[in-house]
C-alpha cells in the first residue's frame, strides 16, 4: 500500500489488505499470473504467513520486455495463458479439504487444520449427536458463505444478511426443533459470553431451540479456553468424538447407567 501511495498516488486505509487480495490478488490467481504459497500450498488461507509469488511463465515473459523477443514470447503466453490458468487452478484444488455433506454430495474448503476440525463437525459431530439433522451453513476461511441454505434457514424464521458474523457451521435437527450453531477454534475463541449473546441476537427470530457448541481438535486446544466457554453451552472435542462436556451441570446432575 505503501508503494501504491508513492508510485500511483492512491492512499488505502491500513485495514484494506483483504481488498487487494479480493479486487486484485483473486484475480492475478485466476489467471495465472501469480501463486498463492508455492513454499507450502496446504497452508490456511488466513495464515499470516501466506505469500504470493509471480509465476516462473509471467517471470519470464515480463524479463523479455524491451528486447525483440518481447512481441513474440508475449504470442506465446497468450496463447498458453487458458491451459497454464487451468494447470494452476487445478493444482491450489488438489490441496483443498473435500466434505461429505447431505446426499453424498460434496464440498470443498480452504486447505488447513480449520477445515479440518469443519469436517470433523459436519461428517462427525453431527452423524453421532444430531443423526438426520440437516446442513443450513457451513463457512471458510477462503468463502464466507461456502455452503448457505438460505431458504430452509427463512422458514425457521432466521434472515441474516452478509454482514451477519455467522458461526462455522448451523445444523438443524427438526426432530427435536433444534437449531445447532457450532465454533470451530483453532485460532479463533469459543463461545464465550460476548459470542454467546452475538449469536442470540443473530438467531432471535428462530422457532427452534438454538443449541451452542464449541468445537476443539483435542483436550490441549481447549485448555486455552477453560475459562472463557460461556454456560449453557456444550463443548465437543474431535479427538472423543462420541463425548459432549456440558457447560450446565444441574441438567445431567445424577449417575451413568451401566452396561
Amino acid at each position: 500500500m505503501d508503494w501504491v501511495r508513492q508510485h500511483y498516488g492512491k492512499d488505502y486505509a491500513p485495514n484494506t489488505r483483504e481488498t487487494f487480495r479480493r479486487q486484485t490478488i483473486h484475480q492475478f490467481m485466476a489467471a495465472g499470473v501469480v501463486r498463492r504459497n508455492p513454499d507450502a500450498p496446504d497452508r490456511p488461507v488466513n495464515s499470516p504467513h501466506t505469500v504470493y509469488q509471480v509465476t516462473t511463465e509471467v517471470l519470464a515473459l515480463l524479463r523479455s520486455y524491451g528486447t525483440d523477443n518481447w512481441h513474440p514470447n508475449l504470442t506465446d503466453y497468450l496463447a498458453r495463458i487458458g491451459t497454464l490458468a487451468s494447470e494452476y487452478a487445478w493444482e491450489r484444488a488438489r490441496h483443498r479439504v473435500p466434505v461429505r455433506i447431505e446426499g453424498n454430495r460434496n464440498i470443498n474448503l480452504s486447505p488447513g487444520e480449520h477445515s479440518d476440525l469443519i469436517r470433523s463437525i459436519i461428517e462427525d459431530f453431527a452423524s453421532i449427536f444430531l443423526p438426520g439433522s440437516h446442513l443450513i451453513y457451513v463457512g471458510d476461511t477462503g468463502d464466507k458463505w461456502r455452503y448457505f441454505d438460505r431458504d430452509r434457514l427463512a422458514t425457521l424464521g432466521v434472515q441474516v444478511d452478509a454482514h451477519g458474523k455467522m458461526p462455522d457451521v448451523v445444523l438443524h435437527d427438526g426432530r427435536r426443533g433444534w437449531l445447532v450453531v457450532v465454533e470451530a477454534v483453532t485460532s479463533h475463541g469459543p463461545v464465550d459470553h460476548k459470542r454467546y449473546a452475538e449469536l442470540a441476537r443473530l438467531f432471535a427470530g428462530a422457532t427452534a431451540g438454538i443449541v451452542y457448541v464449541t468445537a476443539f481438535r483435542s483436550h490441549a486446544a481447549m485448555a486455552r479456553y477453560l475459562g472463557d466457554i460461556a454456560w449453557q453451552t456444550e463443548v465437543w472435542i474431535a479427538e472423543v468424538p462420541s463425548h459432549l462436556i456440558h457447560y450446565d451441570g444441574d441438567r445431567f446432575l445424577g449417575p451413568y447407567e451401566t452396561n
